[in-house]
């Protein structure tokens, strides 16, 4: 790029910052980071807002976190500037900040494509500073590469929720044209989940409050099971000819669905857990899931190639997040929503600063 069109990088941005966990959320004017030899620097755009957020800004994993802290990991924006090691990717070219910012490249894990299992993982918005501010560090084998045909405020969600339930979907083993079950199909990820399901070729149930059918059935869900007035089991059992379905992926933020997967699953089925409520347990009877083989496993975010499956996805259209677009100096009102199930869909923020706010850093 000739240096007239290189962008100029402020020294200082608008970003939000916590000092404790369950602290206050401070929207302020703080140092705009430098990259490393292998990182870049990326002028976020728009940033998503995920449940993984609230659980760091309230400390409810065992896992520690920096403090103090920016949150967020759903970044979509612009390369700014780029380390003397970075050979392919340019400043001027659109990428994705995800929740793997980094990882080691030497472990196991990294060796076998499995980089998200990495031993000394750098995480967006957890280990290092996220996608709550207007400039943002990541290494560069890591971003997503993004078409600059695609909006970048559509694309935020799929960088961290789209990843995600893709690759949930993607470890349950089902086949096109089996059923698949999402538990919490009108939050967040669920509205995503629903769209890949059907993307992909499977059969889907959706679960979730009665309030969220319409939607979740828009989005390509088969049939729909309101939890607060229906019996889940039966509910489920009734729409597959009472054999249940072939995976069930778990979304939920509370504990309860995970202790019903199991018996709503059929035999030889598997289920996938997602969902991270805190301190929830998953149990199941051995008898039971011995007996009919079900099998019951985990599943993390995707790898630097299932982020290019999932982002394929979307750009050739078959997933449309449904999101709404608020700006960065109201995530605490987000969080707020997002504690009282308020959200259908994916809550994404502009960076952009008012007229009042750019005057308060200049002063």
């Amino acid at each position: 790029m000739p240096m007239h069109d290189v962008p100029e990088v402020p020294e200082v941005q608008w970003g939000q910052v916590f000092e404790k966990h369950g602290g206050p959320l401070t929207y302020k004017s703080i140092p705009v980071p430098k990259p490393g030899p292998d990182d870049v620097l990326v002028h976020i755009k728009y940033t998503g807002v995920c449940h993984t957020d609230l659980h760091a800004w309230k400390g409810d994993w065992p896992l520690d976190t920096k403090l103090p802290l920016v949150g967020g990991h759903e970044g979509a924006g612009v390369v700014v500037a780029v380390g003397e090691m970075v050979k392919d990717v340019h400043i001027g070219d659109h990428v994705g900040v995800k929740w793997l910012n980094s990882s080691c490249g030497v472990c196991d894990f990294c060796m076998s494509a499995q980089e998200p299992l990495c031993i000394a993982p750098q995480l967006s918005g957890y280990t290092v500073d996220g996608t709550f501010q207007q400039y943002c560090v990541a290494n560069a084998g890591h971003v997503a590469r993004l078409p600059k045909s695609v909006p970048l405020n559509a694309a935020a969600p799929i960088l961290c929720g789209g990843l995600t339930v893709y690759k949930a979907l993607k470890e349950s083993n089902a086949r096109p044209g089996e059923t698949v079950v999402i538990t919490g199909a009108g939050g967040g990820l669920g509205t995503l989940a629903v769209q890949y399901a059907k993307a992909m070729g499977f059969r889907t149930i959706g679960i979730d409050a009665g309030e969220k059918c319409d939607a979740v059935k828009q989005l390509g869900a088969e049939e729909f099971v309101d939890f607060q007035t229906e019996d889940v089991i039966e509910s489920v059992k009734r729409h597959t000819g009472g054999f249940g379905a072939h995976a069930v992926i778990l979304l939920a933020v509370s504990e309860k669905p995970f202790q019903q997967a199991t018996e709503y699953c059929r035999s030889h089925g598997t289920v996938v857990c997602v969902g991270l409520p805190a301190n929830a347990r998953i149990s199941a009877d051995v008898f039971s899931t011995v007996v009919r083989m079900i099998t019951i496993k985990g599943s993390y975010v995707g790898s630097r190639m299932d982020t290019k499956e999932a982002v394929d996805f979307f750009v050739r259209g078959l997933i449309s997040a449904p999101f709404k677009v608020g700006k960065l100096s109201e995530l605490g009102k987000v969080y707020e929503m997002m504690e009282k199930g308020q959200i259908t869909g994916r809550y994404v923020l502009d960076t952009s600063v008012s007229p009042e706010d750019q005057e308060k850093m200049e002063e």
